[in-house]
């Protein structure tokens, strides 16, 4: 099959769920890449995190931070449902610099992220993206404000009425009622910026050695594993990832590795028309389209 029959089949399947995303495939050794709609861009959700790590790390190693010094952090500073981690915890805790970037990242712990953001705030990190050379990213806020939407404010069993809000309240020009779900006011980016970042960690680029090595480390140990994983882990291969959720929105960043040297960044950033919190169709079409994009690249 082409390319372009491969990507209107990909699109009628996507289309027929409910989806529409931001693909993009990239061989990290050759350039060639495959997608769909790689420059649309979208709302980011806990992406941002990815670049909160490589900002903090950056300050470490220039000693504007210490990655040991133990941080006070208090139960209750956020308000979101469902979250693990210090988001759960019921009493103080001192956490060391380096132990919060594992769990923003790895548990996507949106309290340990506040935490980190406190040190280095949006400005700062979206300002370190930019003199790495990565300007397809932006990040505007923190977790904080992300987690301040209607779903939050509604019973579990009225949840669908967020995403039903959601849906039908976007404009043509990626615009929304919701800020968080508005592309030019919420941090947001596309599959080919996003791309662009998992390239500029895993090979030479302006991203210190060490930092990008400690990124990809992390990336490596994330522990959300249920939607593109299982079409991109085995024995022969290494998945790292970074998932985002938020309302009708599902993503996910990452590089395959494989055994006989191979890898490719993958970028999946979609949005549903579906009203329902728990869509697991939508997270094993996501990840199919993916690899289906993934497995014609590397054919070639």
């Amino acid at each position: 099959m082409s390319a372009t029959a491969l990507i209107r089949e990909l699109r009628g399947e996507l289309d027929e769920a409910g989806l529409r995303g931001s693909f993009l495939v990239r061989d990290l050794s050759t350039g060639g890449e495959l997608g769909i709609e790689p420059d649309l861009e979208f709302p980011t959700a806990s992406l941002v995190k990815i670049p909160l790590a490589i900002a903090t790390l950056e300050r470490v190693r220039a000693g504007e931070l210490d990655g040991a010094e133990q941080i006070l952090v208090e139960p209750g500073r956020s308000t979101v449902r469902g979250h693990t981690g210090l988001t759960k915890f019921r009493h103080p805790v001192r956490v060391s610099v380096e132990d919060l970037l594992y769990l923003s990242t790895c548990l996507s712990d949106n309290t340990a992220t506040d935490v980190l953001f406190d040190l280095t705030p949006p400005a700062r990190v979206a300002a370190s993206l930019r003199a790495f050379g990565l300007r397809g990213v932006t990040v505007r806020h923190t977790i904080r404000d992300l987690g301040d939407t209607p779903a939050n404010r509604l019973d579990p069993d009225e949840v669908h009425l967020a995403h039903l809000l959601a849906i039908g309240e976007g404009t043509a020009g990626r615009g929304h009622r919701i800020a968080q779900l508005d592309a030019t006011r919420a941090s947001s980016g596309s599959a080919r910026a996003f791309t662009d970042l998992m390239e500029a960690l895993w090979r030479p680029s302006a991203i210190d050695a060490e930092v990008a090595a400690r990124v990809r480390e992390l990336m490596g140990d994330n522990l959300l594993r249920h939607r593109l994983a299982p079409e991109f882990t085995s024995d022969a291969s290494r998945w790292s990832s970074k998932t985002g959720s938020l309302l009708n929105l599902r993503h996910e960043v990452g590089v395959v590795e494989h055994d006989g040297g191979q890898a490719f960044a993958v970028a999946v950033l979609t949005e549903s028309r579906v009203p329902a919190f728990q869509q697991p169709g939508a997270e094993a079409l996501m990840a199919r389209v993916a690899r289906s994009l993934r497995d014609h690249l590397r054919a070639r």
